[in-house]
């Protein structure tokens, strides 16, 4: 397929399938999966990254499982809305993806300060230590991240 705006994702995928979120780290891929009914977000995984196409059939892999049909991928936009490397790394990596599975319906979701978001609540609702948070950071900013986009899809 392509990549999409946020808004036709909906309409590229067929109905009550799962949407996985991907917070794209430098060592690591956090892995998200909304409910088939798209309403809520939940950290599902972390991919350890080793080469693109072993990762990316790991995230194949895991899609098919959880019966998700499209991606949202978080895009690190700068904080003056500007894109920078890592958002052609991120951009470059949904390219890959598609050429790896070309009817693949993937779309962007700004993650601003999602990882800064998701480490506040981990240390201050959670209380987790440092090398605990370590752990679950990327797949919470997964979740966070496919959350926001999936509460801008419902409020269209």
């Amino acid at each position: 397929m392509a990549v999409l705006d946020l808004a036709d994702l909906p309409r590229a995928l067929p109905p009550l399938t799962p949407i996985a979120g991907l917070d794209l780290g430098t060592k690591t891929i956090g892995v998200a999966v909304s409910d088939i009914g798209r309403v809520i977000a939940s950290p599902l995984q972390l991919i350890r990254k080793t080469q693109f196409t072993q990762d990316a059939h790991a995230l194949f892999a895991l899609m098919k499982t959880r019966g998700a049909t499209g991606i949202v991928i978080g895009l690190p936009v700068n904080m003056d809305g500007t894109e920078g490397p890592r958002c052609q790394s991120s951009r470059a990596f949904a390219r890959n993806l598609l050429r790896l599975d070309p009817g693949l319906a993937i779309a962007f979701w700004d993650e601003r300060l999602s990882s800064a978001a998701v480490n506040r609540m981990l240390i201050d609702e959670a209380d987790l230590s440092r090398a605990r948070r370590g752990q679950l950071v990327d797949k919470a900013a997964a979740a966070y991240i496919l959350q926001g986009a999936l509460d801008r899809l419902n409020a269209l």
